[in-house]
C-alpha cells in the first residue's frame, strides 16, 4: 500500500473553490497592474532613460496579455463548472492556456525597471506557471501558439 502511494504521481484537483481563489487573484492581480502602469508608475516611467522606457512598456503589455491568459483559462474552467462547457469541450486547443504568458521574462534586463514592476513581473509569472501546470494536469502539455492563435481566428472569423 505504502509503496502504491508513493509510486503515484500526485494530483492536485481543479475545484470550484481552487478555481475562484485563482480567479480572484488573478484579478486583483489585473487591477493592481492597470493602476500602476496607467497611473501610479507614471513618474517612474518619467524617470527611466529611453530603453528603460521601451522596456517598461513592452513588460506592461507582456504582464496584461499573462495575466488575460489567466482569466480567460479560469473563466472556461467556472463554464464547466456551471454546466455551460463539457469537461471535454474544455480541452480543446482554443480553450486551453494560451502561450502568449509565457514569456518568462528571460529576456527583459530586470534592472532597467522599477521595483514595482519587477514586482509586477515576477507575480504575473508565478500566478502563470500556477496556471500552466493545472492545464496540462487536464490534457497533456500546452496547445502549439501558432494551434491556439489560429482557433482563436476561426472563431473571430465565424461571428463575423
Amino acid at each position: 500500500m505504502i509503496s502504491r502511494m508513493m509510486s503515484a504521481p500526485q494530483q492536485s484537483e481543479i475545484t470550484p473553490k481552487l478555481v475562484e481563489a485563482l480567479y480572484l487573484e488573478a484579478m486583483a492581480l489585473a487591477d493592481s497592474a492597470r493602476q500602476y502602469f496607467d497611473v501610479d508608475g507614471a513618474g517612474d516611467r518619467g524617470g527611466l532613460d529611453p530603453l528603460a522606457r521601451v522596456t517598461f512598456s513592452c513588460e506592461s503589455l507582456k504582464i496584461t496579455t499573462r495575466l488575460m491568459h489567466v482569466v480567460a483559462w479560469l473563466m472556461v474552467r467556472k463554464a464547466v463548472e456551471a454546466g455551460e462547457l463539457t469537461a471535454s469541450e474544455a480541452i480543446v486547443s482554443a480553450r486551453r492556456l494560451g502561450r502568449g504568458g509565457d514569456a518568462g521574462g528571460q529576456d527583459v534586463r530586470q534592472d532597467l525597471l522599477p521595483p514595482r514592476a519587477r514586482s509586477l513581473m515576477a507575480a504575473s509569472i508565478d500566478l502563470y506557471d500556477r496556471v500552466k501546470r493545472l492545464d496540462a494536469q487536464l490534457g497533456g502539455d500546452a496547445p502549439d501558439a501558432s494551434d491556439d492563435a489560429r482557433a482563436r481566428l476561426d472563431r473571430l472569423r465565424a461571428s463575423i
